[in-house]
């Protein structure tokens, strides 16, 4: 008995030792699979919502807004000028004599979505107070496919002997800017507006609808072309008033700070709503002008 308790022990340690090391083992092949699993989680590389860059390098685009807002403290100085016809039947050397039109403004960033401006234009002597804020921005992971952006302004006409009530004097517009960009070149945009007129002849309707469709590809880092076409979808008496869309076609050039735009565009007014309303040139008859916008930006 006591040669048969000899042997026995040994056995039963080993089996012992046998059982405790495969358990070690699978230990340690859970804990690695865990440490792989946990690995791998880390490196799955999360959604970056940030919003797209340079959707457009402007808050213009010719005649239009954008649905960009520059960077908070951002303060941007804006002129806008528009030569007479192209195919004028006066030796105007392209519109260069003719009588042109010119607006001078400044915007400001309040926030990274709120922009409030100011400006001035040479015809009909408009004021004009504005103020654009984003809705929405498209994100680069495409959590938020658009860029959505209200636009609206306010301006009156300062002349006392045209419109002796001041009330009288007043224009409105609202805007709702739909943008996105598509790939590094393209951007692309649609753009519903309403403007209101206080005063029109008796037969011109107050309120007008039209959408705008505007984009931007570029050629180079620094030079794109543009397009725009508006078109007022709210029905005049056309033995009063004949409203014809606005086409713009041009090249764009940009620096960090700069934004040259030079283009043919059949809109002359500058103003939103009176391009929306009172636009009389045809461009099935090649009626356009030479018109450039340049800004430059100052952030603080």
């Amino acid at each position: 008995m006591k040669n048969i308790s000899i042997i026995m022990k040994p056995n039963f340690l080993n089996k012992a030792l046998i059982v405790f090391a495969s358990l070690q083992l699978c230990t340690g092949m859970v804990s690695a699979q865990q440490a792989d699993s946990t690995a791998a989680a880390e490196e799955k590389p999360k959604k970056d919502n940030r919003p797209v860059k340079n959707m457009f390098e402007s808050g213009y685009l010719m005649n239009s807004q954008t649905a960009i807002i520059p960077t908070p403290n951002t303060l941007e100085f804006v002129i806008q000028h528009r030569f007479g016809l192209l195919n004028s039947k006066d030796f105007d050397l392209g519109g260069l004599y003719a009588p042109s039109n010119i607006r001078i403004g400044f915007n400001y960033s309040l926030s990274k979505n709120l922009q409030v401006g100011l400006g001035t234009t040479k015809n009909n002597k408009l004021q004009d107070v504005n103020i654009k804020y984003a809705l929405l921005k498209q994100t680069r992971s495409g959590s938020i496919p658009l860029s959505i952006t209200y636009f609206g302004n306010a301006a009156i006409d300062v002349r006392k002997d045209v419109f002796p009530k001041t009330v009288d004097r007043l224009t409105y517009f609202n805007q709702l800017i739909i943008a996105r960009k598509f790939g590094e070149k393209l951007s692309l945009q649609l753009a519903p507006s309403y403007s209101h007129f206080n005063i029109v002849d008796s037969l011109v309707k107050h309120g007008n609808i039209a959408v705008a469709v505007s984009g931007r590809y570029k050629i180079t880092e620094a030079l794109a072309v543009t397009v725009e076409y508006e078109q007022n979808l709210t029905s005049q008496n056309t033995k009063v008033i004949t409203v014809k869309p606005n086409l713009s076609l041009g090249l764009e050039a940009a620096t960090s700070s700069h934004v040259f735009q030079v283009f043919v565009s059949t809109g002359q007014s500058i103003i939103n709503q009176y391009n929306v309303l009172y636009n009389k040139n045809d461009f099935a008859k090649m009626d356009f002008c030479i018109g450039f916008n340049m800004t430059r930006l100052w952030n603080y």
